[in-house]
């Protein structure tokens, strides 16, 4: 987390001002790349002088400054759109997610005196004015009650559920107007749906009532823990909870196999939980929700704003990709990719043998007996090495709907930390279960 404490801006000219910034100081640095670039005697292209790394800085910089939605929607976009965006951009968007300021502390006194009232200390033992955490809608600090229960604060800064709609269509628009995406792609839909995700995420009452879902559901699962809310201190901007004390998740990384193995077991069979038994999931697979606990070997899940019921449809459509899978169905297979959107006739119109490739990739890890080594990059280089001629085909390009790339990014975020953590799991076992 950086140390830098910056006022947010909260109202919504500051914020369109901040954009206007944002956008002026890109439009600089590319006329000053082309001119240096026509100098040299190229010929740039309008990406090339975009995706500069003073640019880049400029980007992060400037929508960490903001946080909320400009924040988030950098954030998921990173993650949904995967090999599918530029290099450059994708490592500007990826930067998003470590790059949060702190509220000074008279901002955050004026937060929290507006949801607790002007004597609001009184209400605790300790109260640490330093965050433990910040993130793209808020920031967490430690708290311990007169009883001695500790807590776990999440503030959340100030304007940001009253800018999510803004932000959302000037970070479009800076997407858009940068020529990265094609003209024609049809972005309306994942955006209505990034809203209105964001407004949820921004709703701490509802959050609670998430987080107690999941510590009900999970309650005798000896592999979880899930903190439980304070709802006598807990306000649509403020929620508190338990706070449990864990180590990253990336700490794992340093436990011995079979520790990995265990802890990774329990997330993606968590994940398969989520869409065929709960019907309902978390769908932020950010590692910051994930922490570990060395002395018990248990897992601290949080986080729960992006929680949402997985639809019918979406869970039937993950049930048949399964089932095609498990039987080496290879047209049922693809018929199933299309049904939940995943690919579109068009894509297997113009790239039907790289898609051929992909998918016989894909049965061949389902295929196997044993353990699937998430170590052996050789499957992920065979897909990746399919995916620049179909991601290049700008007329093919396709954005699956909302209710699918919201459950596949879960998916996807726990397929990479299982690779992070090089785990060796009986993947086709696992999902074996679940064949109907």
């Amino acid at each position: 987390m950086t140390s830098d404490a910056r006022k947010v801006p909260s109202g919504r000219l500051s914020r369109l001002g901040a954009f206007g910034q944002l956008a002026a100081g890109v439009a600089g640095g590319v006329v000053a790349e082309g001119a240096r670039r026509l100098a040299q005697g190229e010929r740039p292209t309008m990406s090339d002088l975009l995706l500069t790394p003073a640019n880049a800085v400029r980007v992060t910089e400037q929508l960490s400054r903001l946080r909320g939605a400009a924040m988030k929607l950098g954030q998921m976009i990173s993650l949904d759109a995967g090999d599918m965006l530029p290099a450059e951009l994708t490592q500007i968007l990826a930067r998003l997610r470590d790059a949060a300021h702190i509220m000074p502390p008279t901002q955050l006194e004026k937060v929290l005196a507006t949801s607790w009232g002007p004597g609001w200390r009184r209400r605790f033992r300790r109260f640490d004015a330093r965050p433990v955490a910040a993130a793209s809608i808020g920031q967490v600090h430690r708290a311990e009650l007169p009883d001695g229960r500790v807590l776990a604060i999440k503030v959340q800064y100030p304007g940001v559920a009253r800018s999510i709609d803004s932000d959302v269509d000037n970070v479009a628009t800076l997407l858009k107007v940068s020529g990265l995406l094609p003209s024609g792609l049809d972005l309306a839909p994942l955006l209505t749906e990034a809203k209105r995700q964001l407004h949820e995420e921004a709703d701490y009452l509802r959050e609670a009532a998430q987080m107690s879902r999941y510590a009900d559901l999970l309650a005798d699962d000896p592999a979880f823990l899930v903190p439980r809310p304070a709802m006598d201190l807990t306000g649509r901007h403020v929620l508190a909870m338990d706070f449990i004390a864990a180590r990253s998740i990336d700490t794992l990384g340093e436990a011995d196999q079979d520790v990995r193995n265990r802890a990774m077991a329990a997330l993606l069979g968590l994940v398969l939980r989520e869409v065929f038994d709960f019907g309902f999931m978390q769908t932020d697979p950010n590692f910051a929700n994930y922490r570990w606990q060395e002395a018990t070997g248990k897992i601290v899940l949080l986080d729960f704003g992006a929680a949402r019921p997985v639809a019918e449809r979406v869970r039937e459509g993950y049930a048949a990709l399964v089932h095609s899978g498990l039987h080496t169905d290879k047209p049922g297979l693809c018929r199933a990719l299309i049904e939940i959107g995943f690919l579109s006739e068009n894509q297997f119109a113009r790239h039907g043998p790289a898609l051929d490739r992909i998918i016989d990739t894909i049965l061949g890890l389902l295929d196997r007996a044993d353990d699937f080594d998430f170590a052996d990059r050789r499957f992920t280089e065979q897909i990746r090495a399919e995916v620049p001629s179909i991601a290049s085909d700008r007329a093919s390009w396709h954005i699956p709907p909302a209710e699918t790339l919201f459950v596949q990014r879960k998916i996807s975020g726990t397929i990479a930390l299982a690779v992070r953590m090089k785990a060796r799991l009986p993947v086709k076992d696992m999902v074996a279960r679940y064949d109907t």
